[in-house]
C-alpha cells in the first residue's frame, strides 16, 4: 500500500535472534503486525495534515486523543509504527556491554547492569496485558517504564533508549504464555547497548546544545 510511511527495513536477517527469538516470531510479527500497522496509518491519513507529519510529531500530535476518535486511531497506528521501528533497533546478535558512559550512568542510577537488566525483566512481566517496558533518560536520569498498549514515552517527550514489546505476538510462538522466559532471554542476550548509548548521547548533546 503506497502513502507518506512506509516500513523500515529489519537492521539484521531474521534468523540471527535465534535461539532467544525465532525466525518464525520475527517472520509474523514484522510481516504481519508490523506492517499491518503501517497500512492501516496510511490509510487514516490520506487526506489529512497528518500525512505531511514525521512520524514522530503525529504520535506526539494525537497522544491526547479521546477514544473512539479518528484521531485516536491514528495515535494507535502511528506510536504502534515508532514503538516497532525503535524494538527493532533495540535488538542486536552483538549485544555486549554497555559503553563507558552510558555504564557510569547505569551505575549510578541502578547500581549494575545486572540490576537494570532486573528491573527491565519485572517491569516488563508486571505489565497488565499488551504493552512495552522502556529503557528512558530525563536530564541525563536514567529510568524504567512499563506502557500499555501503544502508549510510549517519546509522545510525552521523554527520550527513550530501548525497548522491548510484551504483546503477546512478540513471544507467543516461541514462550506461549511465558513471558518472564522471553524477558529473560532477550535482555541477556540481545539488548542493543550501542543503540541505547547513542540515544542517550544525543539527549546529552541536546542538553548541552540548549545551555549554549
Amino acid at each position: 500500500m503506497s502513502g507518506p510511511f512506509e516500513l523500515a527495513p529489519l537492521p539484521w536477517d531474521e534468523s540471527v535472534l535465534e535461539p532467544a527469538i525465532s525466525a518464525r516470531t520475527i517472520g509474523f510479527h514484522y510481516h504481519k503486525h508490523h506492517r499491518t500497522y503501517v497500512d492501516t496509518l496510511n490509510t487514516l491519513v490520506k487526506d489529512t495534515a497528518y500525512a505531511d507529519m514525521p512520524l514522530e510529531r503525529v504520535v506526539q500530535a494525537t497522544v491526547n486523543a479521546k477514544d473512539g476518535s479518528d484521531e485516536k486511531n491514528i495515535f494507535n497506528n502511528a506510536a504502534q509504527v515508532w514503538n516497532h521501528d525503535f524494538y527493532w533497533r533495540s535488538l542486536t546478535p552483538r549485544s555486549g556491554k554497555p559503553p563507558q558512559k552510558l555504564a557510569q550512568a547505569i551505575e549510578r542510577d541502578f547500581g549494575s547492569p545486572d540490576k537494570l537488566l532486573e528491573k527491565l525483566a519485572a517491569s516488563g512481566k508486571e505489565q497488565f496485558g499488551s504493552g512495552w517496558v522502556w529503557l528512558t533518560s530525563q536530564g541525563g536520569k536514567l529510568g524504567v517504564e512499563k506502557t500499555a498498549n501503544a502508549i510510549d514515552p517519546m509522545a510525552k517527550r521523554i527520550n527513550c533508549l530501548l525497548t522491548l514489546d510484551v504483546w503477546e505476538h512478540a513471544y507467543y510462538l516461541d514462550y506461549q504464555n511465558e513471558r518472564p522466559k522471553y524477558l529473560e532471554a532477550a535482555l541477556r542476550k540481545l539488548v542493543n547497548w550501542t543503540f541505547a548509548a547513542e540515544n542517550f548521547e544525543r539527549e546529552a548533546h541536546a542538553v548541552r546544545a540548549a545551555a549554549e
